[in-house]
Protein backbone atom coordinates (compact mmCIF):
# COMPACT_ATOMS: atom_id res chain seq x y z
CA UNK A 1 0.00 0.00 0.00
CA UNK A 2 1.24 3.49 -0.89
CA UNK A 3 0.43 6.56 1.20
CA UNK A 4 0.84 10.05 -0.23
CA UNK A 5 0.94 13.39 1.56
CA UNK A 6 0.77 16.19 -1.01
CA UNK A 7 1.19 19.72 0.34
CA UNK A 8 -0.19 22.33 -2.07
CA UNK A 9 0.37 26.02 -1.46
CA UNK A 10 -1.74 28.45 -3.43
CA UNK A 11 -0.71 31.92 -4.42
CA UNK A 12 -1.98 34.41 -1.80
CA UNK A 13 -5.77 34.45 -1.69
CA UNK A 14 -6.16 31.60 -4.19
CA UNK A 15 -6.64 28.59 -1.88
CA UNK A 16 -10.45 28.58 -2.26
CA UNK A 17 -10.15 28.53 -6.06
CA UNK A 18 -7.54 25.76 -5.90
CA UNK A 19 -9.72 23.72 -3.53
CA UNK A 20 -12.68 24.20 -5.88
CA UNK A 21 -10.65 22.79 -8.78
CA UNK A 22 -9.49 19.92 -6.54
CA UNK A 23 -13.09 19.11 -5.61
CA UNK A 24 -14.13 19.11 -9.27
CA UNK A 25 -11.35 16.63 -10.10
CA UNK A 26 -11.76 14.40 -7.03
CA UNK A 27 -14.46 12.11 -8.45
CA UNK A 28 -12.20 11.29 -11.41
CA UNK A 29 -9.38 10.34 -9.05
CA UNK A 30 -11.60 8.23 -6.78
CA UNK A 31 -12.75 6.31 -9.88
CA UNK A 32 -9.16 5.35 -10.76
CA UNK A 33 -8.22 1.71 -10.33
CA UNK A 34 -6.26 1.32 -7.11
CA UNK A 35 -7.39 4.55 -5.43
CA UNK A 36 -8.47 3.85 -1.85
CA UNK A 37 -8.58 7.39 -0.39
CA UNK A 38 -8.11 10.88 -1.79
CA UNK A 39 -9.17 13.96 0.16
CA UNK A 40 -8.07 17.49 1.06
CA UNK A 41 -7.39 18.77 4.58
CA UNK A 42 -6.60 22.16 6.10
CA UNK A 43 -5.31 23.28 9.50
CA UNK A 44 -7.83 22.42 12.23
CA UNK A 45 -9.73 25.43 13.57
CA UNK A 46 -9.43 26.49 17.19
CA UNK A 47 -5.70 26.05 17.63
CA UNK A 48 -3.06 28.78 17.73
CA UNK A 49 -0.73 29.14 14.76
CA UNK A 50 2.44 27.12 15.33
CA UNK A 51 5.52 25.90 13.47
CA UNK A 52 3.43 22.91 12.42
CA UNK A 53 0.63 25.01 10.91
CA UNK A 54 0.36 25.12 7.15
CA UNK A 55 -1.34 28.52 6.97
CA UNK A 56 -4.18 30.12 5.05
CA UNK A 57 -2.82 29.45 1.57
CA UNK A 58 -2.01 25.76 1.98
CA UNK A 59 -3.94 22.50 2.01
CA UNK A 60 -2.79 18.92 2.31
CA UNK A 61 -4.07 16.06 0.17
CA UNK A 62 -4.03 12.65 1.84
CA UNK A 63 -4.01 9.72 -0.56
CA UNK A 64 -3.93 5.95 -0.26
CA UNK A 65 -3.19 3.67 -3.24
CA UNK A 66 -3.22 -0.11 -3.56
CA UNK A 67 0.32 -0.16 -4.97
CA UNK A 68 2.99 1.92 -6.71
CA UNK A 69 1.65 1.00 -10.16
CA UNK A 70 -1.73 2.54 -9.28
CA UNK A 71 -0.05 5.69 -7.97
CA UNK A 72 2.10 6.03 -11.09
CA UNK A 73 -0.96 5.55 -13.32
CA UNK A 74 -2.68 8.32 -11.34
CA UNK A 75 0.19 10.68 -12.10
CA UNK A 76 -0.13 9.93 -15.82
CA UNK A 77 -3.93 10.20 -15.97
CA UNK A 78 -5.34 12.73 -18.47
CA UNK A 79 -7.54 14.36 -15.81
CA UNK A 80 -4.45 15.04 -13.70
CA UNK A 81 -2.75 16.75 -16.65
CA UNK A 82 -5.90 18.81 -17.12
CA UNK A 83 -5.97 19.66 -13.40
CA UNK A 84 -2.34 20.79 -13.57
CA UNK A 85 -2.99 22.99 -16.58
CA UNK A 86 -6.14 24.47 -15.05
CA UNK A 87 -4.47 25.29 -11.72
CA UNK A 88 -1.00 26.29 -12.94
CA UNK A 89 -1.57 29.99 -12.26
CA UNK A 90 -3.06 29.30 -8.80
CA UNK A 91 -0.19 27.24 -7.35
CA UNK A 92 2.78 28.81 -5.58
CA UNK A 93 4.34 25.49 -4.62
CA UNK A 94 3.83 21.81 -3.97
CA UNK A 95 5.65 19.07 -2.12
CA UNK A 96 4.69 15.44 -2.54
CA UNK A 97 5.74 12.76 -0.06
CA UNK A 98 5.28 9.15 -1.21
CA UNK A 99 5.41 6.69 1.68
CA UNK A 100 4.98 3.02 2.47
CA UNK A 101 4.22 1.31 5.77
CA UNK A 102 7.00 -0.39 7.71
Amino acid sequence: MIHVVAVLTAKPGQRAALLEAFAANRAHVLAEQGCIEYFATIDAAGLPQSKGSFGDDTFVVLEKWEDMAAFKAHGAAPHMAAFGAKTKELVAGRMIHVLEAV
